[in-house]
């Protein structure tokens, strides 16, 4: 046998096993991104109502807790962050960006905004960001009534809001920086929707879940929603437990004892 071709199935053999491996990494990072976008949305709508319907049960206040204790970050907005009439709500975030364009009179300029909301579905939670926007109605009467009418579950504008008596009338819970009659059109232009921001200092991204009640406003990672769920859930039974547990034996130290949560 010529000895020569031994070198060259040695080449073949460590080129196929090369490209063997390279599928098999492709492979694998192919699953990695399915994962993670998986982990990023819901896979069925039966999940995603059922992951709703746990928030919508549980306060804000353990929902931070199980926040901080299982990433270490504090993800809920400031006290600055009110309600226009106390609510309770949890939808999954649809964003939107406005950057200011003082002296704009381009009539298109926050038509993005527009169509933001009209591609939105049941269950979505407004997340809007205007830019220094503290004396600027982000939103208002008419924005909301759209909103209703496709079931979102609210709205959050880092910004102000107006038309509160229409948006109390029909129900729409809306929190924001403050109640103020100005407007965005001509002040302001639609600088993305669906795009990472930073809502009164908390790092949103589209479909993280949304929650809001007389505490305030929390923001949960999709990725880690059913994990801060589940722990949230333990969180209040235990508090809820404890009520009456303080109420018999006049202690709080007591309590905190036997359950271990204050």
């Amino acid at each position: 046998m010529n000895k020569s071709r031994f070198p060259r199935l040695q080449r073949k053999n460590a080129i196929l096993i090369l490209s063997v491996l390279l599928f098999l990494a492709g492979l694998s990072q192919v699953g990695r991104l399915l994962a993670a976008q998986s982990a990023a949305q819901p896979t069925s709508p039966n999940e995603e109502a059922t992951l709703l319907d746990g928030f919508r049960h549980v306060e804000v206040a353990s929902v931070s807790d199980a926040m901080e204790q299982i990433a270490g970050r504090k993800m809920y907005m400031t006290h600055r962050m009110q309600p226009i009439f106390p609510a309770k709500f949890a939808g999954l975030a649809i964003t939107v960006l406005l950057k200011k364009a003082e002296a704009n009179n381009d009539p298109a300029a926050l038509n993005g905004m527009l169509a933001a909301i009209d591609q939105g579905t049941a269950n979505s939670v407004y997340v809007m960001v205007v830019e220094d926007g503290i004396d600027i109605a982000g939103m208002g009467g008419l924005m909301g009534t759209a909103m209703s009418a496709r079931g979102y579950a609210g709205a959050v504008i880092d910004g102000g809001v107006r038309d509160v008596g229409y948006l109390r009338k029909i129900s729409f819970p809306v929190f924001a920086l403050g109640i103020v009659p100005s407007t965005s059109v001509n002040h302001y232009r639609f600088a993305g929707a669906n795009v990472p921001v930073v809502c009164d200092g908390v790092a949103v991204h589209p479909y993280d879940v949304v929650i809001a009640d007389s505490d305030g406003v929390v923001v949960v990672p999709r990725a880690k929603a059913q994990e801060v769920l589940a722990l949230a859930q333990q969180l209040d039974f235990k508090e809820h437990s404890m009520y009456p547990y303080i109420e018999k034996l006049k202690s709080i130290q007591e309590a905190v004892k036997q359950f271990g949560r204050l």
